[in-house]
């Protein structure tokens, strides 16, 4: 093997996408869990629309990250206005070609590549209440054993709760 062959450090690491959404995720999701966050993707909101990353730390802070892949992906997209009802703090989550200076003063702003992520701009705090706090939790709880059944048990398929 020659000196100059990239050696991938897993199979896992070397399928990896290069550009898109799919490496900005994983950065984010990797930074966001070396801060002390666990976090869900497409997680759905009360309010009918999805987040794309939802993150909670120990304290039950909650983060909201919207995931931009290009320029038009962002101009095309106003709804994230909604999601700052729905978290302590808003983030864009970005690569580095993305131009930063469309991304509005009062976010925060996160720019991220398929390894890691480093954020750029933290986002204002703006305390949930504690009944829509509580709420989310419930829900991210929910969702997030959920999907661990799902990926456990494909075959299961629930109808309604009989608990």
């Amino acid at each position: 093997m020659s000196d100059d062959i990239a050696v991938p450090v897993s199979d896992t690491e070397a399928s990896v996408p290069a550009v898109g959404a799919p490496p900005i995720f994983r950065g984010v999701r990797r930074a966001l869990a070396t801060r002390g966050y666990a976090s869900l993707t497409e997680f759905r909101l009360a309010s009918g629309r999805r987040a794309d990353v939802l993150a909670i730390d120990e304290a039950g802070n909650i983060l909201i990250v919207e995931v931009k892949s290009g320029v038009p992906d962002f101009r095309s997209d106003q709804k994230w206005r909604e999601y700052r009802e729905w978290c302590d703090a808003f983030y864009f989550a970005v690569d580095d070609g993305f131009p930063t200076e469309l991304i509005p003063e009062d976010c925060g702003l996160i720019v991220a590549d398929a390894y890691g992520a480093e954020v750029l701009r933290e986002a204002p705090v703006a305390k949930l209440a504690a009944a829509r706090r509580k709420t989310l939790l419930l829900r991210a709880a929910m969702t997030g054993a959920g999907r661990l059944h799902r990926i456990e048990d494909p075959m299961f398929t629930q109808s309604s709760p009989t608990v």
